[in-house]
């Protein structure tokens, strides 16, 4: 059984998606291959940096998954016409983070995705086997995923609201109902204060809510499957905002007190030198 993960970024999400693909490789058991793929595009006419992967990273993420298991892999889909037919010009063309966002919505449109798979943030780590997440039964559901930490707090959203960083997708269910359908209609029509989480939450038929433990964006405990590095509040030295990606090793360390994701950083800082020595 292959186990497919999608990311969907520009060329900056390198670091992001080398660090989660190696926590995933190194802690789940499974000898079942991965296939990571990755929706990238090139709407550089909105930013200097918008631009996809290159062929270089993805050979290299390729081959660091392949040393795990040969028969893993790691490819790009190139969306940039689906994008500027879909949603160039749109009112969430500049959303709140990126209109990399809005690519996952694409996922019914693109015939070689399987009928499950597993979307994913490129800033989080695993702390324990994916397959407890992914192995979830979604039969009756278009997908599962956890509340937004935050969200939860607000009265109006805390029946529907969820984070999108972490979406356990049942593709087949999902056509069935029309739910990227829908989502697309929104985005194209109506600026949305989530972009795209905002309209897969207005288009959902059948939810299914799981454990905040798989999508963790504040705490790590002994049973956190995924610990999302998202924005986070933090009251001392006094209230404020801060951003704290995993690969920023230093701070994982300073700020957090992390240390049991050492092996997955320091395997990633070795990896990173090599790529950049080698390019």
């Amino acid at each position: 059984m292959t186990r497919t993960i999608l990311f969907c970024g520009n060329i900056k999400v390198f670091d992001g998606v080398l660090t989660t693909m190696l926590s995933i490789l190194r802690r789940t058991q499974t000898r079942d291959p991965f296939r990571f793929v990755i929706f990238t595009m090139d709407v550089s006419h909105l930013r200097e940096d918008y631009k996809p992967l290159s062929d270089a990273q993805i050979s290299f993420l390729d081959d660091v998954a392949k040393s795990y298991n040969a028969q893993s892999s790691v490819e790009k889909i190139d969306v940039t016409s689906l994008y500027m037919r879909e949603f160039g010009g749109s009112p969430n063309e500049n959303c709140y983070c990126s209109p990399y966002t809005l690519l996952r919505l694409f996922a019914d449109l693109v015939p070689s995705l399987p009928e499950k798979f597993l979307y994913l943030d490129i800033d989080l780590l695993f702390n324990r086997d994916i397959t407890l997440l992914y192995d979830i039964d979604i039969s009756d559901y278009e997908y599962a995923a956890a509340p937004d930490h935050y969200g939860k707090l607000i009265f109006f959203f805390w029946r529907t609201f969820m984070n999108a960083g972490v979406i356990l997708f049942n593709l087949k269910k999902c056509r069935e109902t029309g739910l990227f359908e829908k989502s697309r209609a929104l985005i194209k029509t109506r600026k949305l204060l989530f972009a795209d989480e905002s309209a897969i939450v207005r288009s959902t038929t059948a939810q299914k809510k799981i454990s905040q433990r798989f999508n963790d964006q504040k705490f790590l405990y002994k049973n956190t499957v995924v610990r999302h590095f998202s924005k986070r509040l933090f009251w001392l030295p006094y209230p404020h905002v801060a951003n704290i990606k995993q690969w920023r090793v230093t701070q994982v360390h300073k700020i957090f007190g992390y240390e049991c994701f050492d092996d997955i950083l320091y395997e990633y800082v070795y990896l990173k030198k090599k790529f950049e020595r080698d390019e």
